[in-house]
C-alpha cells in the first residue's frame, strides 16, 4: 500500500509551472528586420563586410536600440562603416547626421581631407538620408533633436585635442538629444584605473573613466556590453599595432538623457 497521497494533476501542473518560472532565463533581444537588412545591404563595400566578424554591427545596433524612423548623430564617422548601416536601419523616415570636424580655412596643399569619404557617401543616391554637419566650437550641433548620438573608436581622441573642453562637449551631446535619447560610446579599452593617460600613445581609454566623465554631464548610465571584449588583449599595445589591430579589447557604454 502506498503511504503517500497521490498528487493531483492540477497540483503537479502548478509545481512544474513554478519550477519553470524560477529557472527561466530572459532571452536576448531579437534583431529587428531593419537591422538585418541594413547589414546585408548589397551597396556596402566588400571591405566593410569583411570587417563585420570583428566589429559585430548587428549586435552593436541591437544594443544601441536603433529603430526605423530615428534621427541619429554619428560622431566622426570616418569612412562610413556604421553610417551606411545606420542609414538603411532607420529607413526613409529616419536620418543620419555625420558629425565631422570643420575643414581648415587654409589647409596646406598636401593636407588630407579627413571628411572627404563621408561627404562622398552623403552624395551617394543609395543613401539619401545622410547629411554632413560640421562640429562648431568643439560642440555638437544638430538641425533636429536626436534619438541617438553614437561614436565608435574615437571618444579617446577628444582628450587629444588641446583646446577641447571634454565636459562641455559631452554637455553639448546631452543638449542635442531628445529627452530619453541615448549616447553610445564604443572605444578601445585601456588598463583599469589608467584614466586618460593612454589616449594619445596607445589610442585607448579606461572604461570606468569614460563612464564617470559622461555621467558628470547629466547622463544616466543604462548598460554596458562585452560583445567586443577580447581578454587576450593585454591593453598595452597601440591599437594600430599589426599584432592587435582589429582585435583589440573594446567596450560599449550606453547612457540616457533623463526624460525629465
Amino acid at each position: 500500500m502506498n503511504r503517500y497521497p497521490l498528487i493531483s494533476a492540477a497540483s503537479l501542473l502548478a509545481t512544474l509551472t513554478l519550477a519553470s518560472a524560477c529557472t527561466h532565463t530572459p532571452s536576448a533581444p531579437s534583431t529587428p528586420d531593419s537591422i538585418t537588412a541594413a547589414v546585408a545591404d548589397a551597396n556596402r563595400p566588400a571591405a566593410d563586410a569583411q570587417r563585420d566578424a570583428n566589429r559585430k554591427p548587428t549586435d552593436t545596433l541591437v544594443f544601441a536600440g536603433v529603430r526605423s524612423g530615428e534621427q541619429i548623430g554619428e560622431l566622426v564617422p570616418g569612412g562610413g562603416y556604421f553610417t551606411r548601416i545606420f542609414s538603411k536601419a532607420v529607413g526613409p523616415s529616419g536620418h543620419v547626421y555625420a558629425l565631422v570636424p570643420p575643414r581648415p580655412a587654409n589647409p596646406p596643399p598636401n593636407a588630407p581631407d579627413r571628411s572627404a569619404a563621408i561627404r562622398a557617401l552623403a552624395a551617394d543616391a543609395n543613401y539619401p538620408n545622410i547629411s554632413v554637419v560640421e562640429l562648431t566650437l568643439g560642440k555638437v550641433t544638430s538641425p533636429v533633436p536626436l534619438d541617438l548620438v553614437f561614436t565608435a573608436q574615437n571618444y579617446h581622441d577628444l582628450h587629444n585635442i588641446p583646446t577641447l573642453d571634454v565636459a562641455a562637449f559631452n554637455k553639448s551631446v546631452f543638449d542635442s538629444l531628445k529627452p530619453g535619447g541615448l549616447y553610445v560610446v564604443l572605444d578601445h579599452s585601456a588598463p583599469a584605473a589608467s584614466g586618460a593617460k593612454d589616449t594619445n600613445t596607445l589610442h585607448r581609454i579606461d572604461v570606468d573613466f569614460v563612464k564617470t566623465e559622461v555621467m558628470a554631464s547629466g547622463f544616466e548610465f543604462v548598460a554596458s556590453s562585452d560583445i567586443l571584449a577580447n581578454p587576450a588583449d593585454p591593453r598595452t599595445a597601440n591599437v594600430f599595432d599589426p599584432a592587435i589591430r582589429g582585435k583589440t579589447d573594446q567596450f560599449i557604454l550606453k547612457f540616457r538623457k533623463p526624460k525629465k
